[in-house]
């Protein structure tokens, strides 16, 4: 891994003081960059927070893009180091214990303002190829520490595509919980790893019941955007990768043009803004996930095969050409004004998730959990699978619903 300070700053004296105000500038840049996404992100805003001058900021950084860099290096030690002690454990189940422990203490540092809080990594690609390489090499060094995890005693048969899914979908966990644990206090969050662990564990189903989803017919509303012809679609299709990768900021109308090959006049036929597609892009991933969970609950013998259907169609579908949803992340750096209402439809999203587990304690189909949780843990499993499907080859939706929808629901310690 190259050094994160080769990187950040000019060559100055290693004093305390230095340091000390270097730590404070890279917390101050963490929460800016979480907020803002690293377009939105300015040195000016990070001055603002440790009462320096934009100047005196490029003391420690020369540019945005190296502190941004840090900021994410910073992140994936954090949770390395946290992996690691989980790892110390003999079982699978010891270590999925171990490491929800390390990352709660961690999250109850953050609200403490003991810590800064948790890098989001979302916006690790709208880095450049240069300043994305150290990033990207880190990243994979933790992947393959949390991969590890799962070469426990009883799951030395899972293939690498395997322990890659399962990885992936802990790691989801972990970054998505940041989110919704803050409606908890602290005092709650010993009942909340309980919960976590035993649906990471355990999965929903009830006892009895296996995985055995039913294909779903999808008819999603149309998206009224652009005259809703097939060029609309089209840029539809193109824009919502680049907003998974770039963000709301990196995606810009020539990236989208571009990757069409057309000039922007074309797109400005369709569209009057930018800001018109990327809602759309929100609004046919809610709808898509709407009509899906419709489908699943039409016909359904029980909330169990409703739930398990909705979610391996779900993610099967993205393992399709052209089926990509958009990863709930991209909300990050939206505007306020559209963030407020694409937040209130990603919730509606997990209501109709919790709905049906509740509904499913209800008619015994599935296990007594805490429902909301549930649903959260539900909706990061299949908005992740958007990230596993793009960098990894040859994931079809057969082998993405055995080896990464089917855990996600029965549980990680499904064999």
């Amino acid at each position: 891994m190259a050094d994160s300070a080769d990187l950040s700053a000019p060559s100055r004296p290693a004093t305390a003081r230095f340091e000390k105000r270097k730590e404070a500038v890279l917390a101050a840049a963490i929460e800016v960059l979480n907020k803002e996404g690293l377009k939105g992100m300015t040195l000016a805003d990070v001055a603002a927070r440790v009462d320096l001058t934009t100047t005196s900021v490029t003391y420690y950084y020369r540019r945005k893009e190296l502190l941004a860099v840090d900021c994410f290096l910073h992140g994936l030690r954090r949770l390395e180091a946290m992996v690691e002690t989980a790892g110390a454990q003999d079982e699978l189940a010891g270590r999925i214990g171990a490491l929800l422990d390390e990352h709660l203490a961690l999250q109850t540092r953050v609200r403490g303002r003991a810590e800064p809080p948790l890098t989001i990594f979302s916006d690790v690609r709208a880095l450049s190829d240069e300043h994305r390489a150290p990033v990207a090499e880190a990243y994979r060094a933790l992947f393959d520490k949390v991969q590890a995890l799962f070469a426990a005693p009883g799951y030395f048969h899972l293939d690498r595509l395997a322990r890659s899914a399962r990885a992936h979908m802990l790691l989801e966990q972990l970054y998505w919980s940041s989110a919704w644990l803050s409606r908890y206090d602290v005092e709650d969050f010993p009942r909340l790893r309980a919960r976590m662990f035993d649906v990471l564990c355990k999965g929903l189903a009830a006892p009895g019941r296996g995985f055995e989803p039913t294909p779903l017919a999808i008819a999603p509303r149309p998206i009224d955007v652009g005259g809703g012809d097939a060029a609309s679609e089209t840029f539809l299709r193109a824009a919502t990768p680049l907003i998974n990768e770039r963000s709301y900021r990196g995606a810009s109308v020539s990236a989208i043009t571009g990757r069409l090959n057309l000039t922007k006049g074309a797109f400005y036929h369709h569209m009057e803004a930018k800001d018109d597609i990327v809602v759309a892009c929100f609004d046919r991933t809610f709808e898509v996930i709407r009509a899906t969970q419709e489908a699943a609950l039409t016909g359904a013998a029980d909330q169990w095969q409703a739930l398990s259907s909705s979610v391996a169609s779900l993610v099967a579908r993205q393992a399709e050409p052209d089926g990509l949803l958009l990863r709930f992340s991209a909300l990050q750096a939206l505007p306020e004004a559209m963030r407020a209402s694409a937040v209130w439809r990603a919730d509606r999203v997990s209501q109709r998730f919790a709905s049906m587990i509740a509904d499913g304690a209800a008619d015994g189909s599935i296990r007594p959990v805490d429902p909301f949780l549930a649903a959260q843990m539900v909706s990061a499993a299949v908005n992740a699978a958007a990230d596993l499907i793009a960098w990894t080859d040859g994931l079809t939706p057969e082998k993405v619903t055995d080896v990464y929808a089917r855990p996600a629901l029965m549980g990680l310690l499904v064999s």
